[in-house]
């Protein structure tokens, strides 16, 4: 049977349901649309999503700033077709030994790392911390913990696939400093890697025209990505005009820990608002221009300047 779980958390402000599989998305149709449209600026049920993962498209974004910018990374989840979702997931880990070059790794499942292992690769950011999430709790993504769980990465750990935390993959390159362009290259590549992968063995990722990439949550459809950088921003972050500068670049913040943390230290991590209806190209495009321009404004206002004159227009 198909489900839309409704995760039954009273609490939660984001998008309050989830999918158990593909086909729930076309089956609640009723329910997913309107979802859609609201979280993804008016997405219509006819609109189509484009993918576009050549990095040779982004242009720039080797050089932002690392004096402003400590690190850089892009995510994304991929479900892989024919599993269920991860509400109703059976035990599964994949095998991705066969990645080599500078994506050459090993993989920790959970149950078999010590505690400080574990601790290491969470202060890291390496690894989700044991859900204590709600949103996740209350939705039964948390029921197999640690099972089936566990977290694969590159030896100059820059690569990282998660496996089954909320989606059964989530596909990550991430490093120290301001050089996107290379962040994204590793990941566009490691991304195609791990499809080529998944098809010789006869699986595919789930993916619709009109959807994109289709993971669980229906605030991550299309692209499913979210490129950020953790951004050194003392004075603009305490400026009054800060959120509506974000809303403008179709950027969003949050605290360096996470969707609920706060900034610690004037340090943000900014990254896209939109998943879908842009292709990847696009959004880390609208990242690198983005944090170029809040760098911009921070050096204005050490010096005690305005910034009225870069304000950004809506994108």
């Amino acid at each position: 049977p198909h489900s839309a779980l409704p995760p039954g958390h009273p609490y939660i402000m984001t998008v309050g349901c989830v999918a158990g599989d593909e086909e729930s998305y076309d089956v609640f149709k009723e329910l997913f649309d309107p979802i859609i449209e609201d979280r993804h600026g008016g997405y219509k049920p006819t609109d189509e999503h484009k993918t576009d993962l050549n990095p040779d498209n982004l242009q720039g974004g080797d050089d932002l700033d690392p004096n402003y910018v400590l690190s850089s990374r892009v995510r994304t989840g991929r479900s892989i077709r024919g599993f269920c979702l991860p509400p109703h997931c059976t035990r599964s880990s994949a095998a991705l030994s066969s990645l080599d070059g500078d994506l050459a790794g090993r993989y920790y499942a959970l149950k078999s790392m010590t505690d400080a292992e574990q601790q290491q690769l969470i202060d890291d950011h390496f690894l989700f911390d044991k859900p204590v999430s709600p949103l996740l709790l209350a939705s039964g993504m948390a029921r197999d913990w640690p099972d089936a769980r566990g977290i694969w990465h590159n030896d100059n750990k820059t690569f990282l696939v998660w496996i089954n935390e909320e989606d059964h993959l989530r596909v990550i390159s991430m490093q120290k400093g301001g050089n996107m362009k290379e962040v994204f290259t590793r990941f566009c590549n490691g991304l195609t890697q791990i499809e080529t992968l998944f098809k010789s063995k006869n699986y595919e990722f789930m993916w619709n025209p009109h959807l994109g990439y289709i993971l669980t949550c229906p605030s991550n459809l299309g692209t499913g990505l979210r490129a950020g950088v953790h951004i050194k921003l003392p004075h603009l972050g305490k400026h009054e005009k800060f959120p509506e500068v974000l809303k403008r670049l179709r950027l969003q913040k949050r605290g360096t820990g996470g969707v609920d943390t706060a900034a610690v230290g004037g340090v943000f991590d900014v990254s896209n608002a939109d998943r879908l209806g842009f292709s990847e190209v696009e959004l880390v495009q609208m990242v690198v221009d983005g944090v170029k321009l809040l760098i911009e404004m921070e050096q204005r206002l050490e010096q005690g300047q305005a910034i009225d004159d870069l304000m950004p227009a809506q994108k």
